[in-house]
């Protein structure tokens, strides 16, 4: 954390050759918007005097009310390293406030920070590590993206199997100039398919990096000639791209996760907070996975999570204890996808995982065995149940889940719930190439 001061804003603005200040915000469904500004409006967006159209966003405001104010976040100050070298452009997140000085209560970044500051005053602080994944296509003639790879690239592989590991190269060290910390990077198992990891941290600073990140490998990829996607399942017959969440949660700077007596090395806090995860997960769901394609990636085959179990020995169930212990030790969900507006994520999953905490909610009994291969009456015996099988159940979900509608609110609620309620009905409209071909000539 920089907490920098608005005078040291202004001269690292001035020292750096900033030209112009980009002003970021997230709307409700996860896609960056942004205001640039002049480096003489530098003082006035410091002031919190920088004004926006809320009703021209979808999903915002209504025209009556929607005059909206930028909060520039002084300690997410960055210079985009692309952009020229003369005339630099700077960024800030910003927080969107109404005209009196109050918080937008749909305001994505704020639905996190109030969630955040609730568990903060139970003196709890969660740490979110994404491990994101996205896949690289061709562009057309007219530099408009396709599915289209000739690569056959596959799990780990390297060049020149691995047709993106220039580009790949480039947004890590892109990212590293950005001041993010990189762990790994690789190909992932399908043709095209990468993933990107970087360091966890303080659940707010993690929504903030995977905004900034997924512009960072938008903007890599296109120097290249390639589009970036993370549309959760862009071709069939191959695995989707995941966004597994690693969490855990930190008390006076201790990981109280870890607990070296439990056979699976794990606190009581964190099987509550993984109890009370199940059982608000099916409309968290709708969060998490927020798009129709979202749920082409929940099939059996592609190592994508069905059912909602846990185990500290197997790869796949939906929530996975990975090996490391001590500080290290933590939980990994496994069903969320890039597609997931990350703020309104994180504050879903560290709401219900304090849901648990608060009441003591214990998970059910792990499951270590491939719940894949399993029949349906050993699935039943063993209560295992299934996360939606698509957007309008993932939706009935959250519409049950009074707990879930209050983290976000009655108003972001009531507009998720009609926005996705709209494209499945759209969707449910719409011929495919498979139903033509396998229906038009028989029928």
């Amino acid at each position: 954390m920089y907490n920098y001061t608005k005078k040291d804003i202004l001269n690292m603005a001035e020292e750096e050759d900033v030209g112009f200040i980009r002003l970021q915000f997230t709307d409700i469904y996860g896609t960056m918007k942004n205001m640039a500004v002049t480096m003489n409006q530098l003082k006035k967006a410091l002031d919190n005097k920088c004004m926006f159209d809320g009703s021209s966003i979808e999903g915002f405001s209504r025209i009556e009310e929607s005059d909206m104010y930028l909060y520039p976040d002084l300690d997410t100050f960055a210079i985009f390293p692309w952009r020229p070298q003369q005339g630099k452009v700077a960024r800030f997140i910003c927080d969107v406030r109404r005209p009196d000085g109050t918080p937008y209560e749909s305001d994505p970044r704020y639905v996190l920070k109030k969630v955040v500051r609730e568990a903060a005053e139970m003196g709890y602080t969660m740490n979110a590590g994404p491990e994101c994944e996205f896949f690289l296509f061709h562009t057309n003639d007219d530099g408009l993206p396709t599915t289209i790879t000739h690569e056959q690239g596959s799990y780990f592989d390297v060049g020149p199997l691995d047709f993106g590991e220039n580009a790949r190269r480039d947004m890590v060290l892109t990212l590293e100039d950005m001041g993010f910390e990189i762990e790994t990077s690789h190909h992932e198992i399908a043709p095209a398919q990468h993933e990107i990891d970087f360091r966890y941290d303080e659940a707010l600073a993690t929504a903030d990096n995977i905004m900034t990140f997924k512009m960072v490998v938008k903007t890599i990829a296109k120097r290249h000639g390639l589009h970036a996607t993370f549309m959760p399942k862009p071709k069939i017959e191959v695995n989707g791209s995941g966004m597994h969440i690693n969490l855990s949660l930190a008390k006076d700077g201790k990981n109280i996760f870890q607990d070296s007596t439990d056979q699976n090395g794990l606190s009581r806090e964190a099987y509550y907070f993984m109890g009370g995860l199940m059982k608000h997960m099916k409309a968290i769901t709708c969060i998490t996975n927020p798009t129709v394609n979202s749920y082409k990636r929940f099939v059996p085959g592609y190592e994508a999570p069905v059912y909602m179990t846990w185990s500290a020995k197997t790869r796949e169930p939906l929530i996975r204890i990975p090996s490391m212990r001590g500080d290290g030790t933590r939980i990994e969900l496994r069903s969320p996808d890039p597609s997931a507006n990350p703020y309104l994520a994180l504050a879903v999953l560290l709401a219900a995982g304090m849901d648990g905490i608060k009441n003591e909610i214990m998970p059910p009994e792990s499951v270590d065995a491939d719940v894949q291969s399993m029949t349906d009456e050993e699935k039943k015996r063993l209560n295992i149940e299934a996360l939606p099988k698509n957007l309008m159940e993932a939706v009935s979900e959250l519409e049950k889940d009074t707990f879930i509608q209050d983290v976000l609110g009655a108003d972001l609620t009531a507009k998720l719930i009609e926005t996705h309620k709209n494209e499945y009905h759209e969707y449910c409209m719409q011929v495919t190439e498979w139903e033509i071909n396998n229906y038009l000539h028989k029928l």
